[in-house]
């Protein structure tokens, strides 16, 4: 994953894609609005950064089942 070592530059990030700008960006605000990157804006630049919080959260909720999908096989065993 790209983000994964760290915040990357709109433009960091686009040179590892074949897709026009605009899909690029529509992607990223995809992502924004999914509250699964955030941004920040140095000048003209744009950085993107996982948000640890919600992937957190998403690793907790599968933890989480999975330790009920246990309980309840070792209920019916």
């Amino acid at each position: 994953m790209l983000l994964g070592s760290g915040e990357k530059s709109a433009g960091e990030l686009a040179q590892h894609f074949e897709n026009t700008w605009p899909t690029i960006s529509h992607h990223l605000s995809v992502l924004k609005d999914a509250e699964l990157v955030e941004s920040r804006r140095d000048g003209t630049t744009i950085y993107y950064s996982l948000n640890t919080t919600v992937l957190q959260d998403l690793m907790t909720w599968v933890v989480d089942l999975k330790d009920r999908k246990n309980r309840k096989r070792r209920k019916s065993s």
